[in-house]
This record gives C-alpha cells, sequence and structure tokens, in this order.
C-alpha cells in the first residue's frame, strides 16, 4: 500500500511561514553575506508604491475643494508637520526632517499592513511559481510583513542613527559633538571623560535598538496570531464537527484583523514620533 500522505502539523506550518526566503542557506552562525530577499522585494515594493501615492497626491492637488484622497493626504501631512514644529524649533532641519517623518509613516504603515492580506494568499501564489520553475514548492519561502523581519527594522532604527549623528555634527560641529560625547551628562572633569563617553554610547546603543525591537515585537507577534487563526479554520476543516471552530476562525479573525488595523497605524505614527524625538535630541546641548 503506498504511503498516507498527511499535510503538515501546526509547527510545520508555522516554521514554514517563519522563514524567509533567502539568497543562501544559514550556516547556523551570523553571516552578513545572508540576504532575506523577500523582505528586500516588499521594503522596495512598498517604499515605491507609497512614493507614488504621496506624488500622486502632490500632482493632483487644487486649491478648490479636495477630493477624498487629497483630503486624507492633507490630514496626514498637516499631522505630521505639526508633530515636527512642537520636536524641532529650527526651521530649516524641518525642511528635511518633517518630509523624512512623513515617508517613514507611510512606507512602515503600508509594510504593517501587509499583515492584513490572507496568511497563506501570497505564499500560495509563490508556491506555484516556485513550483513552475522546476523547485520543490514544498521550499517556496515567502514572508510579506517586511516589519516581521528585525533586519528590517533594525536597519531602519540605525538609518535613523544616522541621522541622528549627521544632525549633531551639523548643528553642533564636529568638535562640539565630539566634546560633547566627553562631557555629558555627568560633567567635563577629566576623570569623568571615559565615563561620559561610554553612557553616551550606551544611549546611542540603547536608542538605535529599543527604537527597532519595538516595532518588529508588535508585528511579529501580531503575525504569529494570524497563523494560529489560520491553524483554526484549517482544523475546521478536518473537523467532522468543525462548524465551531469555522465560525469561531471567521469571528477571531475578523476582531483580530479590525483591532490590527489600529496596531499597525499605531506602531508607524510611534515610530515615526521616536524619529522625531531623536532628531530633536541631536539639536540640543547638553
Amino acid at each position: 500500500m503506498a504511503a498516507e500522505q498527511h499535510g503538515p502539523t501546526a509547527g510545520e506550518y508555522i516554521v514554514h511561514h517563519l522563514t524567509h526566503w533567502q539568497n543562501k542557506p544559514m550556516q547556523g552562525v551570523i553571516d552578513f553575506s545572508v540576504f532575506n530577499l523577500d523582505s528586500i522585494f516588499w521594503s522596495v515594493v512598498l517604499g515605491i508604491v507609497g512614493t507614488w501615492l504621496l506624488w500622486r497626491a502632490a500632482r493632483s492637488a487644487t486649491s478648490g475643494v479636495p477630493g477624498r484622497f487629497q483630503a486624507a493626504v492633507e490630514i496626514l501631512v498637516e499631522m505630521v508637520d505639526s508633530q515636527a514644529k512642537g520636536i524641532i524649533h529650527n526651521a530649516e532641519s524641518r525642511k528635511l526632517v518633517a518630509p523624512m517623518a512623513l515617508t517613514v509613516f507611510v512606507w512602515i504603515f503600508l509594510m504593517n499592513a501587509m499583515d492584513l492580506l490572507p496568511v497563506d494568499f501570497i505564499p500560495m501564489i509563490w508556491s506555484w511559481i516556485y513550483g513552475a520553475a522546476g523547485h520543490d514548492p514544498h521550499h517556496a519561502y515567502m514572508r510579506v510583513v517586511p516589519t516581521a523581519d528585525l533586519s528590517t527594522t533594525l536597519g531602519l532604527s540605525v538609518s535613523v542613527l544616522l541621522v541622528c549623528i549627521a544632525y549633531n555634527i551639523k548643528i553642533k560641529g564636529i568638535g562640539g559633538w565630539v566634546h560633547e560625547l566627553f562631557t555629558a551628562p555627568f560633567g567635563s572633569h577629566p576623570l569623568l571623560w571615559p565615563v561620559n563617553f561610554v553612557m553616551q554610547m550606551i544611549e546611542f546603543a540603547a536608542k538605535t535598538v529599543s527604537h527597532g525591537m519595538r516595532l518588529f515585537g508588535n508585528m511579529y507577534a501580531g503575525e504569529l496570531v494570524f497563523m494560529l487563526i489560520a491553524l483554526m479554520g484549517g482544523a475546521a476543516a478536518m473537523s467532522l464537527s468543525g462548524i465551531l471552530l469555522s465560525i469561531g476562525h471567521v469571528i477571531a479573525g475578523s476582531i483580530w484583523a479590525i483591532f490590527h488595523i489600529l496596531i499597525i497605524t499605531l506602531q508607524a505614527f510611534i515610530f515615526m514620533m521616536l524619529t522625531l524625538i531623536y532628531t530633536g535630541q541631536a539639536h540640543e546641548a547638553h
């Protein structure tokens, strides 16, 4: 008799969905030549989509009664601009920082919003394409939420760190910033220089890591919840008495999706606000 074919277990299903499409297999050690191609692809695509949406809003803007799309973008722009004015008092700096914050918000919101797609929708299409190309479809890995990838969120937070360093140098000068690194926060006595420098490095590292980890943790948890809800639907399909699970699957999925809209918006807003706050701190002298 032929061996009976079984679908993946719940653990195998989750592991498969949490595995990245990479340029080469990991060797069990940190390897900076390994790239998560799915995160890069969706980040770039959604960055282009966000840029196109903002460009379209600017191109079609009129001085008359705005349409719904223009009104929504204007509300968003005014919100970001008012936050930037309250945090960064240098008008020249706001010419760059405010558009940067707007871009950060829109980009992260779009990346977060990928979590609202059905869990198996894009991975199923990718599996079909992968199999049609002559590969084993069981090894067709595709994660579609870039912000549920720590390398993406830490990349974003490191970018913010570099912007903060650039503004520290621009506002205070290289000499003034180096002086601040060794004299703040405890004073300018030479014996305190090593302590001050270590504390400054710890502050930069802590802000950068927490900035990226906060976004990653929330989106990764949300992704896991959607997978568990999808498993509920799978269990219903294989159960003779699965009608209750089916109803629970639809209800739970709907409730979590509605709640998750708040999460993805809030996380984009928090990341944008921290970007403004950290950049604003670079303008302040200790």
